[in-house]
């Protein structure tokens, strides 16, 4: 049940937009083995004076913070790199526009139905 974010400071067409969204979204599936349809991906456009860019980046620029169950191991997280990289380059996003940081906050630190996730059966492995 990873949940995504994906700030951009250029807009886009809203199939564009759904494009970018699936792309995370199957690249998180592939990666991670979520289950199927587990979708927590939001999609912010900021105006370019309250969004500065990195250095040697373009107006394309697109920044994901993906925040996941721990338990994943360093292959799974970098097949999930490349997977969104080359989803996104697929889209015309350049791998030197795309900055992926993923956070783990422990199981009880998330609530699922009112419920600390550490209390709940998942449905699907974390150890991939």
């Amino acid at each position: 049940m990873p949940s995504a974010r994906i700030d951009v400071r250029r807009p886009r067409a809203d199939h564009e937009v759904q494009a970018i969204i699936e792309a995370v979204y199957l690249a998180q599936r592939d990666a991670l083995k979520v289950p199927e349809n587990d979708r927590h991906i939001l999609y912010t456009e900021h105006r370019p004076e309250r969004f500065s860019l990195p250095p040697g980046t373009s107006d394309n620029y697109t920044h994901i913070d993906i925040t996941l169950f721990p338990g994943r191991s360093l292959a799974a997280k970098k097949n999930l790199y490349t997977g969104i990289i080359r989803r996104l380059g697929e889209l015309g996003i350049a791998a030197d526009d795309i900055f992926i940081i993923l956070t783990e906050p422990p199981l009880q630190n998330w609530a699922i139905h009112g419920r600390a996730a550490s209390e709940v059966e998942l449905g699907f492995d974390l150890n991939v």
